[in-house]
């Protein structure tokens, strides 16, 4: 699929999800590609419908910047007692809406407001969506203290751990200071296993499995057609 064609199922799924945003709303918007589009669709419902949020939490400084440039007030998620909707995309999402996110290195921030979040709905195209989680590489976020134990941890497991790079050559770092090792794997068989294991490893921050999280998936298909899938 090319690039254009694959914008226009994007911007379908985000104009969707825009449809569940209302006034007074506590919104959590995600990052990525597809959330870009959501947060143009943002801007046009304050513009044309006077949309006024009560607060609104991101997970990335790239959407924050999109936002403030559109109006909208962004509150980190301590000054909110809930959110009401968080709005997100996802790499890669299951017939059980379960998930890997991650790609954007913002998987701590991500899970933190999708936990404290009422409904969490995933914005994606056709090409994320699989029967059994595979295809792209998990995430995990490690303390750089004990990163070099942890990863030789996970090649003991089998899990084929690679850091994630800058353009240069160096460790990225995430927003917390931390790296990111991209587990290579093709496919997880039971997703709730590895995140039990990742959850009781010392030295992992955060991992991106996101299980029964997502309430609900709007998916761009192909043929044009919006498929809502709810959990």
């Amino acid at each position: 699929m090319d690039k254009a064609k694959q914008d226009e199922l994007k911007k379908a799924a985000a104009k969707k999800a825009a449809e569940l945003v209302h006034d007074e709303m506590i919104l959590g918007v995600g990052t990525g590609s597809t959330v870009k589009f959501f947060i143009d669709e943002l801007g046009k419902l304050k513009e044309e419908a006077g949309l006024h949020l009560k607060a609104v939490v991101t997970t990335s400084s790239r959407s924050q910047k999109q936002l403030e440039g559109l109006g909208f007030k962004v509150s980190p998620l301590a000054d909110v007692d809930q959110v009401d909707l968080t709005v997100d995309g996802a790499d890669r999402v299951d017939s059980q809406l379960n998930g890997i996110k991650g790609g954007g290195a913002a998987l701590t921030l991500e899970k933190n407001v999708a936990v404290n979040s009422k409904k969490n709905v995933w914005i994606v195209d056709e090409s994320k969506v699989v029967d059994h989680l595979s295809g792209f590489a998990l995430p995990v976020e490690v303390l750089p203290i004990s990163c070099e134990q942890t990863k030789r941890r996970f090649e003991a497991e089998g899990l084929n751990p690679v850091f994630r790079l800058n353009p240069d050559g160096s460790r990225l770092k995430t927003h917390y200071g931390n790296y990111i090792l991209d587990l290579d794997l093709a496919r997880i068989p039971v997703p709730s296993g590895l995140a039990d294991y990742l959850d009781h490893t010392t030295g992992v921050v955060e991992h991106g499995l996101f299980l029964n999280i997502c309430d609900q998936v709007i998916i761009a298909r192909d043929n044009g057609k919006i498929e809502v899938k709810k959990r």
